[in-house]
């Protein structure tokens, strides 16, 4: 293909290799563990560079090469490694570059799972955790120690969707020798390109709009340079392989990425418009909303949005908000998101450093592909509820 092909061009086509599939447009998947050397000879060749090559299921098969591949050219990276969730993904990346003694920066809005991973899981292995202020940007600098190795950043941030100065943080962070890991899901590696600002590990729980349907586990690990053995060595000693079938439906779902976000983001955008304006909301938290935190980054760093966004609730009582959620008809109370269907959660907001002055009965809403007038006649008829049990 044509290196100056456009995205969507490409996402139509890479990762698929007809002519190595005897014409077949969409590559099989490839179920295996032992793979057969052939020759001692054959087989010392091959793990010279298991990377490369097939070796041994759980390193990688030609469909889970496949989908890396065409994640690595969406989000402009050399390399993809394919694993088995969104936070194996993370644990991966950020165990790659810390050792005993380390110190790591992680931004205070970030995915409770990570908050888990840095204070249940590193913090035995003597590394330590300072979160920071996701509005910090080049600020950062001011919190680096002499041991500090990574700064974690999610942006937009869970929950919270605040909008970081990412080229900020990666200018500072590389004048110090820190590598910059940021969790690019909502992003997707479409709207935002992370190393175009510096970023030097990209992770996605590709669980959400690259498989898009609600019904796989699969995490991403995207680099380039220096960042790609120590990446691949982690991920290889801590057995963090994909299933090849989450692998194929993962690449199936990645050919439809740009019209469906494109119907994910028109949705959204008319349903937290509308929301704004409520007398029952105080504030739409949307990236694309001047409400939001970081909203004039986002207009510089990000090409659009997607389905997701918080909604801030005037205080009310949780039996109100209960009747609100429970009889959303065509909002499923559940975790995740990027699926095809709408969903509503509950926020749980944790801060170390920052606080949070918010209602903290407050909702994500994660917008699907139904028609999105009927789902705002579904919220409305919920806020109706909530008004008469409030």
């Amino acid at each position: 293909m044509r290196k100056d092909a456009k995205r969507n061009t490409r996402l139509a086509h890479d990762g698929s290799h007809p002519e190595e599939q005897f014409g077949i447009v969409n590559p099989p998947v490839y179920r295996a563990s032992t793979v057969d050397y052939g020759t001692v000879a054959e087989m010392q060749a091959l793990r010279e560079n298991p990377y490369d090559n097939f070796v041994y299921g759980r390193v990688g098969t030609p469909t889970s090469k496949a989908f890396e591949e065409a994640v690595a050219n969406l989000e402009g990276a050399e390399r993809c490694v394919a694993v088995g969730s969104g936070l194996a993904a993370i644990s991966a990346a950020m165990l790659a570059f810390v050792g005993s003694g380390d110190h790591i920066l992680v931004c205070d809005n970030a995915y409770s799972p990570t908050r888990n991973l840095c204070e249940n899981f590193m913090k035995r292995y003597g590394v330590t955790t300072t979160y920071y202020d996701p509005m910090i940007g080049a600020g950062i600098a001011e919190l680096f120690q002499d041991n500090t190795k990574v700064i974690y950043t999610e942006s937009p941030g869970s929950h919270t969707f605040e909008i970081q100065d990412i080229p900020a943080i990666t200018n500072a962070a590389h004048k110090a020798g820190v590598k910059v890991v940021m969790d690019n899901t909502w992003g997707a590696g479409y709207f935002f390109k992370p190393f175009d600002h510096g970023v030097d590990v990209s992770v996605q729980a590709a669980t959400k709009y690259y498989v898009g349907h609600s019904d796989a586990m699969v995490g991403t690990i995207s680099m380039s340079g220096e960042n790609i053995l120590p990446v691949l060595d982690n991920v290889r000693v801590l057995g963090y392989n994909i299933a090849p079938d989450d692998a194929y439906l993962a690449l199936r779902g990645m050919r439809t990425l740009n019209v469906r976000l494109k119907r994910h983001e028109k949705n959204a955008l008319k349903v937290a418009e509308w929301l704004s304006g409520r007398p029952e909301i105080d504030r739409v938290l949307h990236p694309a909303l001047p409400s939001c935190p970081g909203h004039e980054l986002w207009q510089r760093d990000f090409t659009g949005s997607n389905g997701l966004f918080s909604v801030i609730f005037k205080p009310t009582d949780q039996s109100a908000m209960h009747a609100f959620i429970d009889g959303l008809e065509l909002f499923s109370l559940g975790g995740s998101w990027g699926g095809y269907e709408s969903l509503v959660l509950p926020t749980n907001v944790t801060r170390t450093v920052t606080e949070w002055h918010e209602n903290p009965q407050s909702i994500r809403f994660h917008i699907g592909l139904e028609d999105p007038d009927d789902l705002i006649a579904d919220i409305e008829a919920g806020l109706k509820r909530l008004s008469s049990a409030g």
